[in-house]
């Protein structure tokens, strides 16, 4: 069976091909800058390696058209004909609380998807169009859907409820959803094989551009750092990370700004590339640090503090813990953030060997040392093999 996996945002549209009868990788990809002027579509297989080529796509039926033209293209394709593709898996940012696990899209997903779209204005729209595109070119392929959001449904109700007056609740259904759900369901399952273990307790942490902590006690999110929307939890990038809500209303006032305005500070214009006034990329802040720049410095501890605070709270609330596992861009590639994360928490049992830290890249490992009472892995994650499996089991249960 073979799934293509399609991630949309509001003007890109990312692709993987995945031959799910041994799960390679056949051909992966994203095309940029949908509806303006410099599109473009970058394109990878095995064979070919890495292509970039300018080209037009005004929206995202005729990138997703583009994506199907360069699958089957004579050359540098992988399929011959684009009905080799027997189902399509979108990855789907909010669900709300209606969905708990990955489901075939109808249209009562995509009304579900609209009336999210107020918790993901601008996540959910753009899924939608993804869908819309692939039914106007292939209306008979099966598409299932996998949601951020599913995976944190198995929160408890006073790990997600806020202490707001519960009519705010009941009317509007503001609470914590949590995001990066089907990473954190796919490293900690891997974690838990790797523990070879029936009953775990695991701390995954995603950190790239945006980042989050999750506690996994025996394979479901019992919390997550990240709440009602993906601004909370740890400092990030851009993103401010956990804020006293009063500061919101007295930056507003003090500075003259619309709400709006602000929104737009503490999303894009906070996290460690506002604190050091240079970059969110922790490889541009840890160069400018060993050079001396203090905000550099204090950016990263800023982060490191954070996420060590994390780690202690969510081994607390497990009562212990058996593994702890970094992941995405930073997690799997930065030993120095994996070095502070862990510094000093040895009386959690966490110990981490220093000389592996500084050799793993992108790779699986244990980074532990041999007597550390709690595994320290390093997991690539891999979302879209995640949705692939969740649209072949979906659309196996159609097909019988």
């Amino acid at each position: 069976m073979k799934i293509l996996v399609i991630n949309c945002g509001s003007s890109s549209l990312k692709f993987q091909l995945l031959d799910m009868n041994d799960e390679s990788f056949l051909a992966k990809g994203i095309v940029e800058r949908i509806g303006s002027e410099g599109s473009s579509i970058t394109y990878e297989t095995q064979k070919t390696g890495k292509i970039k080529n300018c080209e037009s796509a005004i929206n995202h039926t005729e990138a997703a058209g583009l994506v199907f033209r360069y699958l089957a293209d004579e050359k540098n394709g992988v399929i011959k004909d684009i009905n080799e593709i027997d189902a399509i898996g979108h990855r789907l940012v909010h669900g709300g609380e209606e969905y708990s696990s990955s489901v075939i899209i109808d249209d009562k997903v995509i009304e579900a998807l609209k009336k999210y779209s107020v918790f993901a204005p601008l996540h959910n729209p753009a899924n939608i169009l993804g869908i819309e595109a692939c039914r106007n070119l292939l209306p008979d392929i099966p598409m299932a859907g996998t949601f951020d959001t599913a995976f944190h449904q198995t929160m408890p109700d006073y790990a997600y409820m806020y202490a707001l007056p519960y009519s705010i609740y009941e009317k509007y259904r503001i609470r914590k959803y949590g995001f990066h759900g089907t990473s954190h369901r796919y490293v900690s399952g891997i974690a838990a094989k790797a523990l070879n273990k029936s009953n775990t307790k695991i701390i995954t942490c995603h950190l790239g551009n945006g980042s989050s902590v999750c506690a996994v006690c025996n394979g479901k999110s019992i919390d997550t750092s990240m709440g009602y929307t993906p601004v909370d939890g740890l400092v990030m990038g851009t993103r401010c990370g956990d804020l006293d809500p009063a500061i919101v209303n007295f930056i507003e006032k003090e500075e003259h700004l619309t709400h709006n305005e602000v929104d737009e500070m503490l999303n894009k214009k906070s996290g460690v590339y506002g604190i050091s006034g240079i970059s969110n990329d922790f490889r541009d802040l840890e160069n400018a640090m060993h050079s001396g720049n203090k905000r550099a410095k204090l950016a990263l501890e800023i982060f490191d503090f954070r996420l060590r605070k994390y780690i202690g709270a969510y081994t607390a609330i497990m009562g212990g813990l058996d593994a702890l596992v970094f992941t995405a861009g930073i997690g799997e590639n930065d030993w120095e953030t994996r070095y502070f994360a862990c510094k000093d928490l040895e009386f959690l049992g966490i110990e981490i060997d220093e000389n592996k830290n500084k050799t793993v890249r992108g790779n699986f490992a244990d980074i532990s040392l041999p007597d550390s009472k709690v595994r320290i892995y390093v997991i690539p994650t891999n979302e879209e093999l995640m949705i692939a499996r969740d649209t072949k089991e979906l659309v196996s249960v159609l097909i019988s």
